[in-house]
């Protein structure tokens, strides 16, 4: 059963999610981002550009299926759209399709009450299917 778990209180979820998915390509993780086509272009050339030491390897859901294959870490609108990954970050709004496929899912949400409200929602949806729900204060561990 997928384990979620939400970040709350991040203050940049594009920037956030740049540090967390150093970490995870770093520790090995293969990994899925699932977000908007707008946060996907945005964390697309955040990826980039964020940190110069640091190479982040990435590429869009519509990549040729080898290049998916080789790379770490997929951007992709659903989780449908993408090929087996053990982890999923969500910066988007609604309940992310697919994500019973991961063994882990982490939401990333932020201090915005529209966004927490999503969040809520998502939330109930996790916790009255028994998925196990943990917390991550961002506010008060930076990462």
């Amino acid at each position: 059963m997928t384990e979620v778990t939400f970040h709350f209180n991040v203050p940049d979820k594009v920037h956030y999610a740049c540090r967390l998915l150093r970490k995870a390509q770093a520790g090995g993780a293969r990994v899925g981002v699932l977000a908007d086509a707008d946060t996907l272009r945005e964390l697309d050339v955040a990826l980039w550009t964020f940190s110069a030491p640091d190479f982040v390897a990435h590429c869009g859901f519509d990549a040729p299926a080898a290049m998916r294959a080789a790379s770490p870490i997929v951007l992709a609108l659903d989780g449908q759209a993408l090929d087996e990954r053990p982890v999923l970050v969500h910066l988007g709004q609604a309940l992310p399709s697919g994500f019973e496929r991961a063994r882990r899912l982490i939401e990333l949400v932020s201090a915005d009450p529209a966004d927490r409200e999503q969040a809520r929602l998502r939330w109930r949806h996790y916790q009255q299917r028994g998925y196990p729900i943990q917390t991550h204060d961002a506010a008060h561990h930076a990462q």
